[in-house]
């Protein structure tokens, strides 16, 4: 059944009708509903269409259930059965009305790249031919008019504008939202002011010429285009939840991070899915179809989806060195994640790596230098490890907090790579001895508050070797200490036996086997 009217389904959705005849005819707002996310296997089972004038106003809305002519198997996203559209036309039959209903407008929907891209392929498969109109996707629209968002499914735009909305995943009310979205981008009154290439789109559409009838053969799918190479890759099924701390910074990812690190344009509803797949931890071979399917309607080359995936990953990665550290779990199932989208798994140490030293350079700027007469010995610097044993427990805190804002890392144990163990000598356990074993400092929770006082920024390494991904390696993951202490005693340096290499010895190291020298060369020729 198709309605066509100016009805509201609720007093927010209200419809204002009128509007100035010489006006462009405006947007129509279009939401499908259908059986998967390919459009070489999947069909409709539900359209709808918010007419809109220029302004975003609603003027007018159509919807029609639609027989897919094939089981509708999605019923869980949607809840459309196959014996509610059993008795409905099938979408050949609709689609001179559709075709009535969009000439003329602008197109407008929430991830418009997918509706618009799968009416495509429909109409393409009964000889019709969409014409390119200009089209408004209040998806990508939201990172300018909502920049503050970390999430940008409907459900968060719309909440985000004051509309109490609940996404039902039905076309005319999901329609409806993403008319409220337009509306609410192109009003003068909510800033930021709306784009004149926005404003500009009814009057643009209105030149468009659209058909009037099929004007070329039915179109199989592989005429249409290949599938891309993200389906030929293997697939691992992912049968158990992610660990809460991971799931933790997926349920808060802010979308436009993978942007800023090189996602392409066009993948944010790529990735909006990625997310949600992620977001229950359990990934299927389903959901990974379903990224299949439109990174193919996205017409993602092979090279898009490989970059959108290593900006998502490197993105995560700074929220989970955020803290300080990463945890074991955090780190292998990150690796987990990496392997299941079909990239390397060792992206990752090189990810995380990479987040390690923007973590650091952020936290090292605009420290001060050490004052003139410092009399504390080795300062501590963004990035080194610090553990605590003893210490009175309210100063405890204070300072594991401060030493987190300060961006060194508070660590549960003492290795190799522990900069300081704070203790006041009350308790002679593991890490104590570990701290022996390893000739790590021990400083008194006193000596460590001047310390937090005049932390100093990280020493980088530069030239870090970066592998064929773009990522740079794991910083000195490869170095053998004995190898270090070796070849420094050769050229010059005062080193010990055992404990904490400083970290200009490992960087000169770093650098002698960058350049090819050998540990016989003298000092100068390193620095």
């Amino acid at each position: 059944m198709t309605v066509m009217g100016t009805r509201g389904l609720d007093s927010e959705f209200a419809a204002i009708i009128g509007g100035d005849a010489d006006e462009p005819l405006g947007f129509a707002v279009i939401d499908l509903e259908t059986t998967g996310f390919s459009t070489a296997t999947d069909r409709v089972v539900e359209i709808a269409v918010v007419q809109t004038n220029a302004r975003g106003e609603v003027t007018g809305e159509w919807v029609s259930r639609v027989n897919p002519m094939r089981p509708v198997a999605a019923t869980f996203i949607h809840g459309i059965r196959d014996e509610d559209v059993r008795d409905k036309p099938p979408l050949a039959d609709l689609i001179p009305e559709i075709v009535e209903l969009l000439r003329g407008r602008a197109l407008a929907a929430h991830n418009a790249s997918f509706d618009i891209g799968f009416l495509r392929a429909e109409l393409a498969r009964h000889g019709w031919r969409l014409p390119n109109a200009p089209s408004f996707c209040t998806l990508n629209a939201s990172t300018r008019y909502l920049p503050h968002l970390h999430r940008r499914k409907l459900n968060d735009c719309c909440r985000a504008i004051g509309l109490d909305f609940e996404a039902t995943h039905a076309a005319l009310p999901d329609a409806y939202g993403a008319a409220s979205l337009l509306a609410w981008f192109l009003d003068p009154g909510h800033p930021p002011v709306a784009d004149q290439s926005d404003l500009d789109l009814p009057a643009m559409a209105a030149t468009v010429q659209w058909p009037s009838e099929p004007d070329g053969p039915p179109t199989s799918h592989s005429e249409m285009g290949a599938k891309p190479a993200w389906t030929a890759r293997p697939f691992r099924i992912r049968p158990k939840p992610l660990s809460p701390s991971l799931m933790a910074l997926v349920s808060d990812y802010p979308l436009i991070d993978a942007l800023s690190e090189g996602a392409p344009t066009g993948s944010l509803p790529y990735l909006e899915l990625l997310l949600e797949v992620l977001e229950d931890g359990v990934v299927t071979v389903g959901e990974g179809h379903d990224l299949a399917g439109l990174a193919e309607i996205y017409d993602m080359s092979p090279s898009d989806i490989a970059s959108a995936h290593r900006a998502f990953l490197l993105a995560m990665g700074h929220l989970a060195v955020a803290d300080g550290t990463v945890a074991r779990d955090e780190r292998e199932e990150m690796i987990a994640i990496c392997t299941l989208l079909g990239e390397p798994e060792d992206l990752i140490p090189g990810v995380l790596s990479d987040a390690r030293v923007l973590a650091s350079r952020k936290s090292s700027e605009g420290l001060a230098p050490l004052p003139a007469d410092w009399t504390s010995g080795e300062p501590l610097r963004v990035g080194d490890g610090v553990a605590f044993t003893g210490c009175d427990g309210a100063q405890r805190d204070r300072l594991e907090d401060a030493a987190r804002a300060a961006g060194v890392r508070v660590t549960g144990g003492v290795s190799r790579r522990t900069a300081v163990l704070v203790s006041d000598g009350s308790m002679d356990g593991t890490k104590a001895a570990s701290a022996r074993e390893h000739g790590t400092r021990v400083v008194h929770p006193d000596d460590f508050e001047v310390l937090m006082r005049h932390v100093q920024p990280a020493i980088e390494s530069d030239g870090a070797p970066r592998n064929e991904h773009g990522i740079s390696s794991p910083v000195h993951a490869d170095i053998v200490p004995n190898e270090v202490r070796v070849w420094a005693r050769a050229n010059g340096y005062e080193i010990g036996d055992r404990g904490r290499i400083p970290a200009e010895i490992t960087e000169a190291y770093v650098r002698a086997a960058r350049d090819g020298a050998e540990v016989s060369n003298p000092r100068g020729r390193i620095e």
